[in-house]
């Protein structure tokens, strides 16, 4: 894919998950497990819009800086800052271990559909 192609997958990526932020509050499933699966992959095309980052590395930097933001939210960071707002949705406000076999998840499946795609 070339640098064109992921720069509009993010910015589709980027509108369905407001989307999903915004309007589907009520459908727990895609809210609580489907936007975390597609969060890591929104940040991947991001990255390779902007450089021809190694898609293995790039994808185990995601999953790591994902999981760290998860630990963050363990320790309640949104609330010892005082987050609001539109902060405080990307921050994160619980840590779940579902998340992170999301994040896991997203991250394998965009890495293996560039890795088929070379």
């Amino acid at each position: 894919m070339t640098k064109k192609h992921y720069a509009l997958a993010a910015l589709t990526l980027f509108i369905v998950e407001v989307i999903i932020a915004t309007k589907l509050n009520g459908n727990h499933f895609i809210r609580a497990y489907f936007g975390d699966f597609l969060v890591v992959i929104l940040l991947y095309c991001m990255a390779k819009a902007l450089y021809d980052f190694d898609s293995q590395r790039l994808a185990i930097g995601i999953f790591t800086f994902s999981v760290i933001v998860e630990v963050v939210q363990y320790f309640r960071i949104a609330d010892v800052l005082q987050l609001t707002g539109w902060a405080r949705v990307v921050v994160g406000t619980s840590f779940s271990f579902t998340d992170v076999l999301m994040y896991a998840a997203g991250c394998f499946v965009v890495w293996w559909m560039d890795h088929l795609n070379r």
